[in-house]
């Protein structure tokens, strides 16, 4: 079984609403028959980049809330370990009904009216003003994650505990990292011979004048360093805990949508909410995208590879600067997540004598999966010239080491290893 009627719902949604929600009602009913399901109403999101959802009308009138996750060509076939979650002490929201086979999954939820700290957090990054931003002040939100990433650290290492190989390879976090690079889904967005990112791959770059030392192709050519099949400690997680998976509430966050939760390394737990909440807004809104407005390039590459097409010296470095700047709103982010989580975890398994000497490199391997493999940075139907460069090189900054001056997340990453 596909997920490709899942996945044609999702895409249609942006294009043909009515159309999308005509299909989803018909799914549910098969789906979920004891709901006498009257209608749908699909809410079609920024942050919905490989997932849907909404409210379902039942004929009783009642409002439900769903979501789905949706993975081409995925290898997992069981989704969704809510209960595994709750009973590791997450604040979750748990579905009144669930289809976890792959093709359909599909969880229903009670209406929750709480904003997501996705919408939240874009509030505050660009309108001040906003009824969002006003409700929920920047100090408001600093405060909730604090507490929620103060509790994921406890949460990691109350369920600490090895990890068989054999175990390892069925987590399904590994869809989000590995099988991405190593599956269909580089094949498709980057296989054939005249994508431009292949003008790319054996390029060195320079970066606001750090020196990476890897090329995209090196980089690739590391993916088995997180392979699914290797024995290591492990947590429970949500594995894809991004902004947009955490509801807003007074009393604190509250996690949903556990497609990709379970038992793994707790690396790859912390890399989709490093990257997403902090560096990932082009992604979301790439259209005259304040960072991606800033890029300047050295010759020719200007006007090849993303715009234009074109030949270019195949040895020549490609040299970028930009506007590193970020909204305080992400770097709340990142100061909460690599000081509340990341550090104490990288310092209690050097402690245990469980910390891997590639533990660096292993996360930065499954960063650097977010900018590239989340969407395909080739669709210039979505991502303007500008956006795709901004994300080739958070690809390269993600999983490269540089020379020459430290970006934002090796500069925390070499104080980590300074205290170990």
């Amino acid at each position: 079984m596909t997920d490709a009627r899942l996945r044609h719902i999702q895409t249609l949604q942006y294009a043909d609403k009515q159309t999308a929600e005509s299909l989803l009602l018909v799914f549910i009913c098969e789906t979920f028959p004891q709901l006498a399901a009257r209608a749908v109403e699909l809410r079609p999101s920024a942050v919905s980049l490989n997932s849907f959802n909404g409210d379902l009308i039942l004929e009783d009138g009642r409002r439900l809330f769903f979501k789905t996750h949706v993975e081409p060509d995925s290898i997992v076939n069981e989704y969704y370990n809510s209960g595994l979650l709750a009973e590791a002490g997450y604040p979750i929201i748990r579905p009144l009904y669930a289809s976890t086979e792959y093709g359909k999954q599909f969880l229903i939820y009670e209406r929750i009216e709480s904003p997501s700290v996705f919408e939240i957090a874009r509030a505050l990054e660009v309108d001040s003003g906003s009824p969002l931003s006003l409700a929920v002040s920047l100090a408001d939100l600093q405060t909730a994650q604090n507490r929620a990433d103060d509790h994921l650290y406890q949460i990691y290492e109350q369920t600490l505990a090895e990890q068989s190989a054999v175990d390892a390879a069925k987590a399904p976090i590994h869809q989000l990292f590995y099988h991405r690079l190593a599956g269909a889904r580089y094949r498709d967005f980057y296989g054939a011979p005249d994508n431009p990112l292949v003008t790319l791959l054996d390029r060195h770059w320079i970066i606001n004048g750090r020196h990476y030392r890897s090329t995209l192709r090196e980089l690739i050519g590391l993916q088995h360093k997180i392979a699914p099949e290797q024995a290591a400690m492990s947590v429970i997680g949500h594995g894809d805990a991004h902004n947009g998976n955490v509801f807003y509430q007074p009393d604190g966050l509250l996690y949903f949508d556990p497609a990709f939760a379970g038992r793994h390394n707790p690396l790859l737990d912390i890399a989709k909410p490093l990257f997403h909440n902090v560096f990932a807004s082009w992604m979301y809104h790439p259209a005259a995208h304040p960072q991606a407005l800033t890029i300047r390039l050295q010759a020719p590459f200007s006007a090849q590879v993303f715009g234009s097409s074109g030949v270019v010296d195949q040895s020549q470095s490609i040299t970028m600067t930009y506007d590193e700047t970020l909204p305080a709103v992400r770097h709340m982010f990142f100061d909460s997540k690599v000081e509340r989580v990341l550090t104490p975890l990288v310092i209690s398994l050097k402690q245990r004598g469980q910390l891997s000497a590639e533990w660096r490199l292993y996360l930065k391997m499954a960063l650097l999966c977010c900018p590239l493999l989340t969407m395909n940075l080739t669709n210039l139907t979505r991502f303007p010239a500008e956006a795709a460069w901004l994300g080739a090189s958070y690809a390269i900054q993600m999983g490269s080491e540089s020379d020459g001056g430290s970006s934002l997340l090796d500069q925390a990453l070499n104080n980590i290893e300074a205290v170990l």
